[in-house]
C-alpha cells in the first residue's frame, strides 16, 4: 500500500448517523488523493431525511469543536461539502481544499439559522 498522507483522527467524534449507513468520518486517508472540499448544493429541505442527516452532522461538529477552528482530519468530505461555504467555512486565508490539515470553523450565525436543532444539547436520531 502506498504511503498515505498524515490525517488527524478526531477521537470521540461520531463515526456516522446510527441506522442510516451515513458516515461522518473516514478510517484512513484516500490512497488516490485527498477529496477536495467544495460547496455542493443541498437538496435536503427542512423535514426531510437529508436535512436531518446534515443537522446531525452539524450537531456533532458543534458539540465536538464549538466555535473554535478545527482541522479537517478524518471528517468525511461528502458530509463537509454539503455544509461547506455556508455553515462550515475556511478558518483562514491560507485554506487548502486538498489538505487533511485544512482548518475550518462553523459559521455560527448561518448555521443557527439553517439548523437551529443542531445547537440543542440533545439530538434525537
Amino acid at each position: 500500500m502506498a504511503n498515505l498522507p498524515e490525517m488527524t483522527k478526531h477521537r470521540g467524534f461520531p463515526s456516522g448517523m446510527p441506522g442510516t449507513g451515513i458516515q461522518f468520518t473516514i478510517r484512513r486517508a484516500n490512497p488516490k488523493g485527498v477529496t477536495p472540499l467544495k460547496n455542493i448544493p443541498r437538496r435536503g429541505r427542512p423535514g426531510t431525511k437529508e436535512h436531518r442527516i446534515d443537522a446531525a452532522f452539524l450537531h456533532a461538529l458543534w458539540h465536538h469543536f464549538g466555535a473554535e477552528p478545527f482541522e479537517r482530519g478524518n471528517l468525511d468530505a461528502a458530509r463537509l461539502n454539503l455544509l461547506f461555504g455556508r455553515e462550515v467555512i475556511p478558518a483562514g486565508k491560507d485554506f487548502d481544499p486538498l489538505s487533511y490539515e485544512a482548518m475550518l470553523v462553523i459559521n455560527e450565525k448561518v448555521a443557527r439559522q439553517t439548523f437551529p436543532e443542531s445547537f440543542e444539547d440533545e439530538f434525537e436520531v
